[in-house]
């Protein structure tokens, strides 16, 4: 196992090595670097791919303190530096998108390129909020209860009857039942207390691909359609029919397609 000590922590990663221009990957909440495990069999003979574990999830040792979208970009950044990687293709999906769009404002010669995978530029209104509040006080007083983990596994993965949707549940059900009071109290806070860069994001002058399932209702697919008209260099959005939030892991084969081609333009 790989840990590089970043602000702090001993961020987890992976890294498969090799000579290929690096793409660095950013996970979405409750999840952790193994999200991007299609993206990695597609893309690794070619290109160097680069995962870690954010900070309360995966195995990444975490402080146990506060932390924020911009402690993962500059997270992202330290690890870069610890592999001597100048510069890289940056992928984020949902929280990892939030972070990616941070991090092309705030470290913009660091970046050659972003794909931002079911993710926005803007908050959530305060009913949603107080949902999430709502969320992360069960989930700190009662644990990870029952009706919270479907609401969950529903959102992020998709309806359990549909098609090979099961066995996703069956993969990430007990990882999110290992998650502690502590750290979803303050990984949710990372989420509900973000700013809102709706008015920043046109500065951002990177290639970007951007993909969504159209059954995403965590992060409707209008905020995918209004981060493509807003991006100046946007190369397109990727509508994965019928996939929810976790599109690039349930259903890759038409977001790995685009990845491919992407990647290739952008690093040429």
């Amino acid at each position: 196992m790989a840990f590089a000590s970043v602000n702090g922590q001993e961020l987890f990663y992976q890294d498969s090595g090799g000579d290929g221009y690096p793409i660095v990957m950013m996970h979405g909440f409750l999840m952790d670097h193994s999200l991007f495990d299609p993206q990695v069999a597609v893309l690794a003979p070619t290109y160097r791919c680069i995962r870690f574990d954010a900070r309360a999830f995966g195995q990444t040792k975490w402080d146990g303190k506060s932390f924020n979208l911009y402690d993962t970009a500059s997270d992202c950044v330290g690890l870069m530096d610890h592999l001597g990687i100048r510069h890289a293709i940056i992928a984020g999906m949902s929280q990892g998108g939030y972070a990616g769009l941070r991090m092309a404002l705030k470290y913009p010669e660091r970046i050659k390129g972003l794909v931002l995978m079911s993710t926005s530029c803007v908050v959530d209104d305060e009913p949603t909020k107080a949902q999430y509040r709502g969320a992360r006080d069960t989930w700190v007083n009662q644990g990870p209860v029952d009706d919270l983990i479907d609401f969950t596994a529903s959102a992020l993965l998709g309806s359990k009857d549909a098609p090979g949707i099961a066995a996703h549940w069956a993969t990430w059900i007990p990882k999110w039942q290992q998650r502690s009071g502590n750290e979803m109290f303050h990984a949710m806070n990372n989420l509900i207390d973000r700013d809102n860069i709706e008015n920043e994001v046109h500065q951002i002058q990177h290639p970007a691909l951007i993909t969504h399932g159209d059954a995403d209702f965590g992060v409707p697919l209008a905020l995918g359609e209004q981060l493509n008209k807003l991006l100046p260099k946007s190369q397109g959005l990727i509508v994965v029919p019928g996939a929810a939030h976790a599109a690039n892991y349930t259903h890759p084969e038409l977001i790995n397609t685009a990845l491919l081609d992407f990647m290739k333009k952008a690093t040429h």
